[in-house]
């Protein structure tokens, strides 16, 4: 039934429940009750399919804090650990849906995404997400998908390396099911140009400013040395002392793996990525051209100088990419165990 549909239904069934209350001396207690269970029904299910803050409040109410604590911990043993969280869930997003498919081992059905391009050797933090469904499913047992839990897991990185909060809508459930070809087609490239940027975000519903503000994620963490070596030996829109701090760690053949930060302060969520980006100092391509007589420039100065306006603007957009075909109601599943689909 459409949307459109089920509002008119519930809508004379409501009229039909105020003409019931009104002809309730010639009306059966049964007929009653029916007309009570039906409304009941439709407005459930006129409710399906839409995330809530408050989703787990009476089935697991203790949820966000047993999450915090497990990232309290992880991300005081590795701070940048908070980064590759919130990769991982930006990664999982971008492929068929925040559907905790990313999560998803290979199987005889499926080769997962594990393995995909943009996520092979470089994709971190399974571990943790598993740490964290072990503990929510010895208080809450088949309730909490994997999908929920990378959700509140990637917010509470954020802020405990300094950066804003926002209310985490939740309800997701798990997907039964991964795609590596997709997602080596939509996850976007740190080699893409800005309207390769700007088109494969609007692809996911995301506008530019969205693009933009998201790409703020590199506020923390680090990037691999195949992944920014082109940038910094070929480019010219770059800073040469910073290209120069680069190559120390990055030589032009080998060491693929070598880390460089994304800014001068990988374990604190700042507005730092955002000035780099103005003095000619982002790490990847898709980091500079952000920045580079755009159509972007003008929200990344805005950034460079007012952080309250970037960490507004990044979590209402957290929010935004969060929505982005989340498995509701019925459909997926929600998993015992992250890696695995249900038996």
């Amino acid at each position: 039934m459409t949307p459109t549909k089920l509002k008119r239904s519930f809508n004379q069934l409501s009229i039909a429940f105020s003409f019931s209350l009104s002809m309730a001396s010639t009306t059966t207690s049964s007929q009653f009750f029916l007309v009570v269970s039906i409304i009941s029904l439709l407005a459930c299910n006129s409710a399906d399919g839409k995330l809530s803050p408050n989703f787990y409040g009476t089935t697991c109410s203790n949820l966000q804090t047993m999450v915090r604590n497990v990232m309290r911990q992880t991300v005081t043993r590795e701070p940048r650990m908070g980064a590759s969280i919130l990769r991982l869930f930006f990664h999982d997003c971008f492929v068929q849906g925040c559907d905790g498919s990313i999560l998803l081992d290979d199987t005889d059905i499926f080769t997962g995404e594990k393995n995909a391009q943009p996520n092979i050797n470089s994709a971190r933090g399974y571990e943790i997400i598993d740490a964290i469904k072990t503990r929510v499913e010895a208080d809450c047992n088949d309730i909490v998908s994997c999908a929920d839990i990378l959700a509140l897991a990637a917010r509470d990185g954020v802020v405990l390396l300094g950066g804003p909060s926002w209310h985490v809508p939740l309800g997701r459930r798990d997907s039964r099911t991964a795609s590596l070809s997709d997602a080596d087609s939509d996850l976007p490239s740190p080699f893409a140009d800005l309207p390769t940027l700007i088109s494969m975000f609007a692809a996911k519903g995301l506008t530019a400013q969205d693009m933009t503000v998201l790409s703020g994620g590199h506020a923390i963490g680090f990037a691999q040395c195949s992944l920014f070596r082109s940038r910094i030996y070929n480019e010219t829109n770059i800073d040469p002392d910073f290209a120069t701090a680069r190559r120390a760690n990055c030589p032009l053949s080998g060491g693929d793996t070598n880390l460089g930060p994304f800014d001068n302060s990988p374990d604190r969520f700042d507005n730092n990525y955002y000035q780099n980006l103005v003095a000619q100092r982002g790490l990847l391509h898709s980091d500079q051209v952000l920045f580079n007589n755009g159509s972007q420039d003008a929200t990344v100065r805005t950034y460079s100088t007012n952080s309250a306006a970037f960490f507004r603007d990044f979590a209402a957009a957290m929010v935004k990419m969060g929505n982005i075909g989340p498995l509701t109601g019925t459909n997926g599943e929600i998993r015992k165990s992250c890696g695995v689909i249900n038996s």
